[in-house]
């Protein structure tokens, strides 16, 4: 698959000397849902923002669709919606105005067929003579998703766009994430909410410190770096793990009534087989036995605490 979207080299540094962004190179590919991970201050909006032509790299080289975001600023902005963090918006006009005039900041021409698609797509056509005052946190946030459709970019990045937004419109906005994909729209997400980064991103990059950790595809990542555990519940709790069990690395949980193992399921052999022989030669009876794997959550926090002590 093409890349739509490239970032090669990229640093910003400020004059206070704080590298914001430090070499980032990244690829993200047409039609695909990015996920953008990294906890507070690692880079993320600074990335987004410079991308966007809002913040002025240091060095490196940004390009959208073919077009240099420095020598073709206008041809590589007009790809691209920015949905940012904050709700910055005018509190005392009409919806359908707001989205109205940002179509036209890019030299679009009118289209009411295309925004009704749009405000009815998120919801919003029944508010379209609403004042933005008179709208939830939630209905706000989908009309920064509105005005950075509107003037139809082939990206779309939302940075951090679930925030403060309730449980069935986070739902919502997620299908209508999903609707554009199908569309043909490139997404690169921010969230706090890494369960969702779990269930809609095609692949996963980890930045922190400015730099870029990881890229990669979310379902080889799961199986590369997702450790299996299995949960052992006993009849009868133990004080502590017999020594005869050293070897397998156990951890008791439940005030002794459980035993935790973890072990690679891609190995040839998972030794769980040769454990319950043992808990049984031990005088051990087991109760119930429970698989699960590391989420994504998990394996963002490891990666995230490698680059902190590298």
């Amino acid at each position: 698959m093409s890349a739509i979207l490239s970032v090669d080299r990229l640093t910003k540094t400020y004059a206070s000397g704080f590298t914001a962004l430090d070499g980032v190179s990244l690829d993200i590919r047409e039609g695909e849902i990015l996920a953008l991970l990294g906890p507070n201050g690692a880079g993320k909006t600074t990335l987004i923002s410079t991308i966007c032509g809002i913040t002025q790299a240091t060095s490196g080289r940004v390009s959208v669709g073919g077009h240099d975001t420095i020598t073709a600023y206008r041809a590589a902005r007009e790809l691209v919606g920015l949905v940012p963090q904050e709700i910055n918006l005018e509190p005392f006009e009409k919806v359908i105005n707001t989205v109205r005039f940002s179509r036209g900041l890019f030299g679009r021409p009118r289209d009411d067929a295309f925004l009704e698609k749009i405000l009815k797509q998120l919801s919003l056509w029944d508010k379209r003579d609403q004042p933005i005052r008179s709208l939830s946190g939630g209905m706000k946030r989908r009309v920064l998703i509105a005005k950075a459709l509107s003037h139809e970019p082939r990206v779309l990045f939302l940075d951090e766009p679930s925030a403060g937004v309730d449980v069935e419109l986070r739902r919502d906005m997620w299908a209508v994430v999903r609707q554009l994909q199908q569309d043909g729209v490139t997404i690169i997400l921010t969230t706090h909410y890494i369960e969702e980064a779990e269930a809609m991103a095609d692949r996963i990059a980890v930045i922190n410190g400015g730099r870029i950790l990881l890229v990669e595809d979310k379902d080889a990542l799961m199986r590369r770096m997702g450790r299996k555990e299995m949960r052992i519940d006993l009849r009868e709790p133990i004080a502590h793990v017999p020594g005869a069990l050293a070897d397998f690395g156990l951890t008791l949980e439940q005030g002794g009534a459980r035993l935790v193992y973890a072990y690679d399921r891609q190995a040839t052999r998972t030794g769980i087989v040769r454990l319950l022989t043992a808990l049984s030669e031990a005088g051990i009876t087991v109760a119930d036995v429970e698989t699960r794997q590391s989420s994504l959550e998990e394996i963002f926090v490891g990666l995230v605490r490698e680059g902190e002590s590298a």
